[in-house]
This record gives structure tokens, sequence and C-alpha cells, in this order.
């Protein structure tokens, strides 16, 4: 009798647990497979792309700003006539204006050329978004100064072209000519230098979007 009790209570216990064909159910769930992400090739090359046209526009900023500030600091004339005590000469340290423009066109120089190995790293590393957003706030100092140099030169070239007639200001440029032509074609430098940071910035903005 127990032997039967047994076995009886071994083929309950069997059936319980059996499905409606006979094969035991599995009460482990199922799990999903984890799938690595990869970021989409498409964006991958779009983002090393803009790396890659980042150091280029660098190279643009630098040769810019570097011509700026050697043209005007290397700018001055002296009149062919002069007195026996004195003669007339005008140079870019005659100007505190042109001097700050060529301090901020040297820094901003320097800056460049600090940068280009963050921009390199962008390039090997396309999706890293700390390099980027260095390099975009550190862009944003640079445009910021280089518009104030810019501004404020090219606003006392104008005087000097134009003159005022209500502060009795004379237009200096009609007796020196070669000076106001190498401080105007420094003027044009740092404008191309501020087109250049614009650009850097945009591109800036777009490769951090959607960074991963």
């Amino acid at each position: 009798m127990k032997n039967a009790e047994s076995s009886a209570i071994n083929v309950a216990s069997e059936t319980t647990n059996s499905g409606p064909i006979g094969k035991k159910k599995s009460t482990t769930p199922l799990l999903a497979a984890e799938v690595p992400i990869r970021p989409d090739r498409g964006t991958h090359r779009m983002k090393r792309g803009l790396a890659i046209f980042d150091i280029v526009l660098r190279i643009g900023a630098l040769s810019s700003a570097l011509a700026a500030a050697a043209t005007m600091g290397t700018s001055g004339q002296t009149l062919p006539f002069f007195t026996q005590f004195f003669q007339f000469e005008a140079s870019y340290d005659d100007l505190p204006t042109f001097q700050f423009f060529v301090i901020v066109m040297g820094i901003v120089a320097g800056y460049v050329v600090l940068s280009i190995p963050f921009s390199i790293v962008c390039i090997i590393r396309p999706h890293a978004a700390g390099p980027r957003l260095l390099l975009l706030i550190l862009d944003s100092v640079a445009l910021a100064l280089s518009t104030a140099a810019a501004g404020a030169a090219a606003a006392v070239v104008a005087l000097a072209h134009s003159g005022n007639s209500s502060t009795n200001w004379l237009a200096v440029c009609n007796q020196f000519g070669d000076f106001c032509q190498q401080a105007s074609g420094a003027v044009v430098g740092s404008f191309a230098a501020v087109l250049l940071f614009l650009l850097l910035i945009l591109f800036s903005a777009l490769s951090l979007k959607n960074a991963h």
C-alpha cells in the first residue's frame, strides 16, 4: 500500500507540472537579446567630414590673423618732406586702437595654433563631444575678440580716409596713402578671420547635434 501511495503521489506531481501534451512548462522568462547600438555610418562620415573641414578653416583663420597682425604691425610711412626739427611720420603704434588690433590678432593666431591638436582629435574620434564643445566655447571667445579688434580698427581707418568735418579731423590718407592702404588691408584680413570663426562655430554646432 505504501508503494502504491508513493507512486500515486509522484504521478500527481508530474502531471501538475506537465503541459497539455505532456511537456514540462518553462517558468523562466525569455530575455531579449541585447543588440549593440552602432552609430550610423552616414552620421559618422558626416562628422568626420566636418572635422576635416574644421581644420581647414582653422588654417585659414590662422593665416588671416597672422597676415592682419603682420600687415598692421609693419604699417608706417614717412613723408619725403621734413624740416630740421621734425618730420611727418605715421605708424601703427601712434594709435592705441591699432596697437590693440595687433595684440588681439596675435593672441587669436596663437589660440588657433593651440586648437589644431584638438581638431585632429575630432577627426580621429568624430563622436567625441568633449573636445568639440571646448572648441566651440573657445572659438566664440576668439570670435568676440576678433570682432572687437576689427570693428575698432575699421572705424579708425574709415576716419582716416574720410575725416570728420564736424570735429575738424582731416583725412590723413590724402598724405599717408601707403600707411592707410596697409591698415585697410589688415582690417580686411581681420574680417576674413571673423568670417572663418563664424563658420567654425556653425560647424561645431552641427557636429554636436545628435552626438553619441
